[in-house]
């Protein structure tokens, strides 16, 4: 009864909604970090791209503009790689960008490889089973086009974030983490966004129209950017040394 109402409440109230899936994820990354301090981050990453992998098809609309679970559920992501470079310097950031790397490939050809079989035949399971090879192949039939644009994506963004964030963090002198923070990821979200925008969209169709579906993904993009500043701050502050179960050899 109180999550049939809670379900209701929320069909007439998605922004709100939104608002709430975002704090819950972040809350849950620097939870993670709390607990297992570098280790994890590196589960953050990986919850988030499996999330991603296994809702991001689910498409809703907020704000009047359409966007995906994935846009939603990518955005500790770039909150755990930030946390990384800044507590870790950039050499622990970017293994966590390549493990992360190495996950989506994993990811992709393990569940490309689960569509091969055949729903089961047995009696009182055929329809059952039938649907839902339908249901995963609906899902998760992933294009070459998608993969190549996904993984490319992932890749160069990511590295790009890491990148410019220690750029910045080198120019002002360790200062104004907000500022680096929220730089870094506005300019790798729209990278990220222009290379999935040109590989996945373009040639499904026009170039203007690949760009319009690309950029209204990216107003959530930013907005997540710019939400989860409080949280890194609150993550930076804490002593997690205990909890890191892997000598940091840089320093």
């Amino acid at each position: 009864m109180i999550m049939s109402s809670l379900s209701e409440w929320f069909q007439f109230n998605q922004e709100l909604l939104w608002f709430i899936t975002i704090a819950v994820d972040l809350t849950f990354a620097i939870a993670l970090y709390r607990f297992f301090g570098r280790q994890g981050l590196y589960a953050s990453i990986i919850i988030s791209l499996l999330l991603a992998n296994l809702q991001g098809p689910k498409l809703t609309e907020i704000f009047g503009l359409q966007t995906s679970m994935g846009v939603i559920l990518y955005s500790s992501i770039y909150f755990a790689t930030d946390l990384l470079s800044e507590r870790y310097g950039k050499a622990e950031a970017t293994r966590a960008v390549m493990i992360g790397f190495t996950v989506s490939v994993i990811i992709i050809v393990m569940i490309s490889i689960s569509l091969f079989y055949r729903p089961a035949t047995g009696p009182n399971i055929t329809t059952l089973a039938q649907n839902m090879h339908a249901a995963t192949a609906t899902l998760f039939n992933f294009t070459p086009r998608f993969v190549l644009g996904s993984l490319l994506a992932y890749l160069v963004s990511q590295r790009f974030d890491v990148w410019m964030f220690h750029l910045i963090k080198k120019k002002t002198h360790g200062k104004h983490l907000w500022l680096r923070n929220n730089v870094s990821t506005i300019c790798s979200q729209a990278l990220d966004t222009i290379i999935y925008g040109v590989v996945v969209w373009w040639g499904v169709v026009d170039f203007i129209t690949a760009m319009q579906l690309a950029l209204a993904k990216y107003f959530f993009k930013v907005l997540i950017a710019i939400i989860d500043t409080p949280f890194i701050y609150i993550a930076r502050e804490w002593d997690v040394t205990n909890k890191d179960w892997i000598t940091d050899k840089e320093g």
